[in-house]
This record gives structure tokens, C-alpha cells and sequence, in this order.
């Protein structure tokens, strides 16, 4: 009896361990940690937000190149837009990257961002690596990346 007990415990704690703890506007889930190993980017935006519109074709561009770069792009709707306001949006808006239904900042410990937009680089042990505040292109997101992949090797 305590084998199969013991054997039990076992499965329930492993079924457990592959809980989705992230859920995607798209209907879909995951884990965060199925981007260990590569470079994650979530962006806080909103449609009021100008900048944060200039941004997106530049997070849609790092997006397509994360099989080749090792970064994984993620964005919140910093209204908290769900449902078809959100699906409706995300088209209008021509987000192509995976955008999350729940604000992930309290895994990092971290405040609601004050300014938009804001993004949070977590390194490949999904770790919070830096806060970039205000606008970003594609090329300062890949120096922010290498930046600290430089660090992170020293």
C-alpha cells in the first residue's frame, strides 16, 4: 500500500509541474519555463498609447526572427483587455506576437509599469534582466540582449 502511494504522490506532483501557468489571448496556454534557455521580451502596450504602436512592427520583426535569434517576443494589453475587445484589437493593432491574457509582472517582482511602452528582458534562466522604459526598436532590443548575454558570460 505505501509503494502505491508513494507512486501516486509521484504522478500527481509530476502532473502538477505541467500546469499551464501563462494563458495566451489566442485560447492557448504554457509555461514560462518552456523559454528557458532562450531570451524572452514582454511588452506592455495599449492602443491609446502612440509609441506604443510605432513599436509594435519593430516586435513583430523580432518576433519572426526568434527561431534564428533565441528571443521570444510576449506582449500585455496594459488595459487588460480580454476576450474579442482583445482578439478585435490585436488585429486592428497588427500584433503578430503571442500576447498574454494575465500580467505576468509579479513573477519579477515587479510594479504596474508607469510609462508605456515598457518592456521587461528576462535572460535565458528566466531571470528579470532590465526594465526598458519608453520606446524601443529592433535594434535597441537586440544591444539590450547582447548587452547582458555579454554580461551573463563574464
Amino acid at each position: 500500500m505505501r509503494v502505491f502511494a508513494s507512486m501516486v504522490l509521484a504522478v500527481l506532483l509530476l502532473s502538477a509541474c505541467q500546469e499551464s501557468d501563462m494563458r495566451l489571448a489566442d485560447g492557448s496556454e504554457g509555461r514560462f519555463d518552456q523559454y528557458q534557455g532562450n531570451w524572452l521580451l514582454i511588452n506592455y502596450w495599449a492602443e491609446w498609447c502612440g509609441p506604443c504602436r510605432d513599436e509594435i512592427p519593430e516586435l513583430n520583426e523580432l518576433h519572426h526572427q526568434g527561431e534564428t535569434n533565441g528571443i521570444v517576443v510576449l506582449g500585455v494589453n496594459y488595459d487588460g483587455l480580454v476576450g474579442e475587445k482583445l482578439t478585435d484589437l490585436i488585429g486592428t493593432m497588427d500584433i503578430e506576437f503571442p500576447v498574454l491574457l494575465d500580467d505576468p509582472r509579479l513573477r519579477w517582482q515587479q510594479e504596474t509599469p508607469a510609462v508605456l511602452p515598457t518592456t521587461f528582458l528576462i535572460n535565458p534562466d528566466g531571470e528579470l534582466a532590465e526594465v526598458l522604459v519608453g520606446p524601443q526598436s529592433l535594434d535597441s532590443l537586440t544591444a539590450a540582449v547582447a548587452r547582458h548575454a555579454q554580461t551573463d558570460q563574464l
